[in-house]
């Protein structure tokens, strides 16, 4: 059932240079890598908002797209940017390249968002901030601190703000072999996914 105090926020602002191309509308399967994100969050919430510096490539969506408050300034910005546009709570912020996300595992991070700020997965041994609950009142002043002072990584403002980070174990409860978490970034990384789908 989706809620109405989750919002959606889809990051589509990164450059995609290790890909050579807009990786958002790369076909997988017949559909946009952006389109399989957006079919994965609809479960979980009706308001779903696209952070976009390229409004014109994505208006078949017919989503509410948000531009950068600052262009140029990198991931960070794209989430807070994001966040300030969210009407809910709650938001999960995710990249625009993930051809496997799940509304399984999306729902995971959602039921242990209740007393922290910050949900997030680590899988692959990384941390990943782009498949993450965020808690938009305690996260937003947060990441402005970490602005103001330069900083740039998604990670920047955990210190100040309570994480809690889902460890591989409880992950393959819902993706046992983490397919949900794989980004296309690259050539390579996109013919996996093909392969992936392959009967």
């Amino acid at each position: 059932m989706t809620s109405p105090t989750v919002t959606g926020i889809i990051l589509a602002g990164g450059a995609s240079r290790r890909m050579g191309r807009n990786k958002a509308l790369i076909s997988l399967a017949g559909q946009p890598l952006v389109s399989r994100v957006v079919e994965a969050l609809q479960p979980l919430t009706s308001e779903i908002l696209l952070v976009t510096n390229d409004p014109a490539a994505y208006r078949f969506l017919n989503l509410p797209m948000v531009p950068d408050e600052e262009p140029g300034q990198g991931p960070l910005m794209g989430l807070y940017s994001g966040l300030r546009a969210a009407p809910g709570d709650l938001a999960l912020a995710i990249a625009v390249d993930m051809p496997f996300l799940s509304p399984d595992i999306l729902g995971l991070l959602l039921s242990l968002a209740s007393d922290v700020d910050v949900v997030i997965p680590r899988a692959f041994g990384r941390l990943h901030p782009l498949c993450a609950v965020y808690r938009r009142a305690t996260c937003l002043p947060a990441i402005e601190t970490a602005l103001r002072q330069g900083q740039r990584r998604l990670i920047a403002f955990h210190p100040l703000v309570k994480v809690r980070v889902v460890e591989e174990p409880l992950l393959r409860e819902m993706s046992p072999d983490l397919r949900a978490l794989m980004n296309v970034n690259t050539p390579e990384e996109l013919a996996r996914a093909r392969a992936l789908l392959r009967p």
